[in-house]
């Protein structure tokens, strides 16, 4: 089982902070434009507006009468397709998780972003995005257990969908991260977790996880990166998978802010991205 070592953080970041929608200055030319990977933020909303693939709202049913509101958008694929959940940041359903998720659909996934933020009554901006403080403040009010019944929910109806394979992963990002490290804890039938830049779940909760794990994180990230070492040896000591990587340089949200870092956000953007995909394939099939 491949560890990776957790350098030394510079800066200890709230997660609201660290996630920021607005591009971090002094940076390098995000990878948006660049083939097979994510749209950085200033890119997404111009990647949506180009991407030839198919993408839809759907409103899944939570049970209770509860529903969450999901985006979903479809492979160009003759096969039936594995299924990969993205959660959002903190910042709720942005154009940038939208576009990360066309993405994951141009690498042959059916991609499904559930909004947390649903019946929320949280408000849209000029742009079409939630607004970020409102957005902030919802999120951390959200019951956790009240998530993941809702990925539960959106699990069983994206797998049922005609055009699914019936195996599913997730991805998270920020928050999302953390919810993703959950839901492995969770869940008995995720196939695979990628966590971005997520804290760790809790070690009493890591001997129920059956799906492998992978983390990727930034340098510059003490708050998230001090709950890694402590999740590496609890799943060792438990013979679960966990693979991660610390990219150096790098900020916390790098994929987002692929301008940021001098450079080093975007190195560590095409380093994980592709391992994210690799990571989807060699556990969801595909």
């Amino acid at each position: 089982m491949r560890r990776s070592v957790v350098l030394p953080a510079l800066l200890a970041l709230s997660a609201a902070v660290a996630c920021s929608p607005s591009p971090a200055p002094g940076g390098n030319m995000s990878a948006g434009a660049q083939s097979g990977l994510p749209a950085g933020a200033a890119d997404a909303t111009a990647r949506l507006a180009a991407s030839p693939r198919h993408g839809e709202w759907a409103m899944v049913s939570a049970g209770g009468g509860d529903s969450v509101r999901a985006w979903v958008v479809y492979p160009e694929r003759s096969q039936k397709a594995p299924v990969v959940i993205v959660v959002h940041e903190i910042f709720g359903v942005s154009n940038w998780i939208r576009a990360v998720a066309d993405q994951l659909a141009a690498d042959g996934f059916i991609a499904v972003a559930p909004d947390f933020l649903t019946g929320r009554n949280v408000p849209n901006g000029p742009d079409g995005q939630p607004v970020a403080d409102s957005a902030v403040a919802a999120v951390r009010s959200l019951n956790p257990a009240d998530v993941q019944r809702r990925i539960d929910a959106v699990a069983r109806y994206a797998t049922a969908l005609p055009a699914a394979n019936g195996r599913y992963g997730i991805v998270g990002f920020c928050w999302g991260g953390s919810v993703s490290f959950a839901h492995a804890a969770h869940s008995q039938t995720v196939g695979a977790s990628v966590v971005y830049y997520g804290t760790s779940a809790p070690t009493d909760q890591l001997g129920r996880i059956r799906a492998p794990v992978l983390g990727l994180y930034g340098e510059n990230d003490a708050r998230v990166n001090a709950t890694v070492p402590a999740a590496d040896s609890a799943m060792r000591a438990l013979g679960k998978t966990f693979e991660h990587e610390t990219y150096a340089g790098a900020g916390h949200g790098f994929l987002r802010q692929q301008d940021g870092q001098n450079g080093a956000n975007l190195a560590a953007t095409q380093a994980a991205w592709p391992r994210t995909v690799a990571w989807f394939r060699r556990h969801l099939g595909g």
